[in-house]
């Protein structure tokens, strides 16, 4: 498995982390034997990054996680955790935020965590859910900062979700040395300039703004949630289709574009569309680690292979790119 530098952390990731979500739904609703085999799959493969927050299933992620790295007690796991702040605790936000992340140390049973990700979208004013970015600098911070003092994690992070001005704003603190950022072939918009008419939210580059500050790159919604799988059905642990995130309005939208880019495998560029959408996501140098929502034992078997074909070469990306033009001037 090939790794990269983690940004600013020297930290050394695998480029396939191992995602512990509710929408591929193996680590909240999979039977432990299957958890564990897994699990224990991903670290003879070389995964060393493992990715979990309170919101999977309501603490059964992590829990799940725990009891299996207790298991198999592997001597290089990185573990990753975050916390969503509901508005009722924006008035208390230290407080709520060290409460959070002391129930995800006794779930997973561990003394810390390597990362701890702000699981809120960051918006410019702020409201309803959303944290101001200035929320974000001036109390979220401090509240981190002061838990990475005490031992309880070693790096800070952002899910890099909310008003693209506000998430600048945030990276360009050079406060958080990491940042989950949506990145699929229905949205490049993280590396490169859209057309004003692009149906997606426009990231304006923001791998740029993570390589000047040194803050590492978790790449989410890598298959839109599933979308890039081009097929309707989902297996019986997964959750239902989840809203999209930075792409179109509706997850059927995102399916139907995603088999728009099945040219890609009628041209040999990959055998599936949920390959090319794992090897586009890794082709840009950004890149620190992907997160592929599975299922199933197989599924993270198709993602490993996807992986270690390696990026998408230079042509099958201009192909995408000319398939992407055709969505421009499409309702979002």
């Amino acid at each position: 498995m090939d790794t990269r530098t983690y940004g600013r952390t020297g930290m050394q990731i695998s480029l396939l982390g191992f995602g512990c979500g509710a929408v591929g739904g193996l680590m909240v609703r999979g039977a432990p034997l299957d958890q564990q085999k897994a699990v224990a799959r991903a670290l003879e493969a070389g995964v060393n990054y493992f990715d979990t927050a309170v919101q999977y299933g309501n603490g059964e992620s992590e829990k799940n996680l725990g009891r299996v790295l207790a298991t198999l007690k592997p001597a290089n796991a990185i573990v990753g955790t975050k916390v969503r702040l509901p508005a009722r605790d924006f008035g208390r936000i230290a407080e709520a935020v060290t409460q959070s992340l002391d129930g995800s140390l006794q779930r997973l049973g561990l003394p810390r965590v390597d990362i701890f990700h702000l699981h809120n979208a960051i918006s410019v004013a702020g409201g309803g859910e959303t944290l101001s970015a200035q929320q974000v600098l001036n109390e979220v911070v401090p509240a981190f900062d002061r838990l990475r003092q005490q031992g309880k994690t070693r790096f800070l992070g952002i899910t890099a979700v909310g008003d693209t001005a506000a998430l600048h704003q945030v990276v360009d603190a050079r406060v958080f040395d990491s940042a989950q950022v949506s990145y699929n072939m229905l949205n490049p918009s993280a590396a490169i300039a859209l057309p004003a008419d692009y149906p997606a939210q426009d990231y304006g580059c923001l791998f740029d703004h993570t390589k000047a500050a040194g803050v590492g790159v978790i790449g989410i919604r890598v298959l839109a949630g599933g979308a890039l799988s081009g097929e309707a059905e989902r297996h019986p642990i997964a959750s239902p289709p989840p809203e999209p995130i930075g792409s179109a309005s509706t997850y059927d939208a995102d399916l139907a574009r995603a088999r728009r880019l099945a040219p890609l495998v009628a041209e040999g560029f990959a055998s599936s569309l949920a390959e090319a959408a794992i090897r586009f996501a890794i082709s840009h140098p950004a890149m620190g680690t992907i997160l592929v929502g599975m299922a199933t034992a197989q599924q993270f078997e198709d993602a490993l292979a996807a992986v270690q074909k390696g990026p998408l070469p230079q042509s099958a990306l201009d192909r995408l790119a000319t398939l992407q033009r055709g969505f421009a001037g499409e309702h979002r």
